[in-house]
């Protein structure tokens, strides 16, 4: 017996071998049993690889031993299993695929193979997700994409039709693109985006935010992207150690991670004063829902809202504004001395006389304290709309 932290997981539980106390704390019930080969006759027998198999491999020549691990890679002739007892630490390993006894899952979902590609119920929700997003047709001049249907451009749809992209032949695309059929659709996205950027072998909330990612910044920008967001070496290719890393951290906090990391890069684009607001409203929404499928969305944490889209990197780190950068409270002080002040003023001192009234002449004071006031109510309204933040007290010295 032992107590393993379970890589996987942020809770230690007491079970007889690290996979099981992986699969414990998962939820999954585990053989219990010390010896790796027990898990031959748990869970149903996999055909071939799936990230998070679980891999029963050979340990010399005595068949009663064996060695259990989870598959997060693999080649023609190697396994990369994510273990405990591997080298004396938890830890990603390659292993001779001579060794494979058998690849397990746990049979309430054996059922539900990663390749079925399309019958996907992840790729379904995604896609029905980026295509709200996305809207229908646009042509939008300042778009660098030019021409889109659906999330398509122009000239990723003359790509899948193996049709050159030139100025005898785009009216004739732009016209196909406009009539695009959704099995189409479906198609490009499920082969250019979802099985490319590999977001089936990802945890669902996480496949929504990489998935939409790859639609809207790119295929290989996204797997930087995830890499950053685990602390895996960036290389944009998701391979053994990528999935290890994923792995490895709480969907969650990689859910955040991630999701900033997409608004830093949003707002380094040149188009982002054009398009920034709908940009990062997109993350933001893509973050509640990827939330709300891992069961990591409190429910004290809706959406944000259009005005709290607009935050910066400082704002977005602290809950609350000095008062003094708050137009609704500028607003508010302007109108007072427009149309309080002169009617309050000499009780604390400050007199606007009939002789600076007379100089000045009646009418044009009377016209610039209601400029004064529309002004400053303006300025009050605009600011509550777009407020987002509450306000903070500061110190402030003045001298007269």
């Amino acid at each position: 017996m032992l107590v393993f932290s379970c890589p996987l997981h942020s809770k230690s539980v007491a079970v007889h071998n690290p996979a099981g106390a992986c699969l414990e704390r998962a939820g999954t019930k585990s053989t219990r049993s010390l010896m790796a080969r027990s898990y031959l006759g748990w869970g149903e027998a996999l055909g071939d690889g799936r990230l998070g198999a679980i891999a029963v491999l050979t340990r010399g020549a005595d068949p009663a031993l064996g060695h259990v691990g989870f598959l997060v890679g693999e080649t023609a002739d190697t396994l990369f299993l994510l273990g405990g007892n591997q080298g004396d630490a938890v830890s990603v390993a390659p292993f001779a695929r001579s060794r494979l006894v058998g690849l397990r899952w746990p049979a309430a979902q054996a059922a539900q193979p990663a390749a079925a590609g399309g019958a996907e119920p992840a790729f379904s929700r995604a896609l029905a997700h980026v295509l709200e997003m996305e809207g229908g047709y646009s042509e939008d001049p300042y778009d660098p994409g030019g021409p889109t249907n659906f999330g398509i451009t122009l000239a990723e749809y003359a790509s899948w039709r193996g049709t050159r992209l030139d100025a005898g032949s785009q009216e004739a695309l732009k016209q196909e693109l406009k009539r695009i059929a959704p099995e189409t659709v479906r198609e490009i996205y499920l082969q250019r985006y979802w099985i490319a950027a590999q977001c089936r072998e990802l945890p669902a909330g996480l496949a929504l935010m990489h998935f939409d990612a790859s639609v809207n910044q790119g295929v290989g920008t996204a797997a930087r992207m995830l890499q950053e967001a685990v602390g895996a070496g960036i290389d944009g290719e998701i391979g053994p150690e990528t999935r290890a890393a994923v792995m490895g951290h709480p969907v969650a906090q990689t859910l955040s991670r991630y999701a900033e990391i997409r608004r830093r890069r949003y707002r380094a684009l040149a188009q982002f004063p054009r398009f920034g607001r709908g940009w990062l409203g997109r993350v933001d929404r893509t973050l509640a829902r990827a939330q709300d499928i891992s069961g990591q969305n409190p429910s004290s944490s809706p959406v944000a809202s259009e005005g709290e889209i607009e935050m910066s990197n400082d704002q977005a780190a602290s809950p609350a504004k000095w008062w003094g950068g708050s137009m609704t409270v500028w607003g508010a002080i302007v109108t007072a001395l427009s149309t309080v002040l002169p009617a309050v003023g000499p009780a604390i001192g400050i007199d606007i006389t009939g002789e600076l009234v007379r100089e000045v002449g009646s009418q044009l004071v009377a016209a610039v304290q209601a400029a004064g006031g529309l002004l400053g109510t303006i300025m009050t309204i605009y600011g509550r709309v777009r407020a987002t933040q509450p306000l903070e007290r500061r110190f402030v010295s003045l001298k007269l």
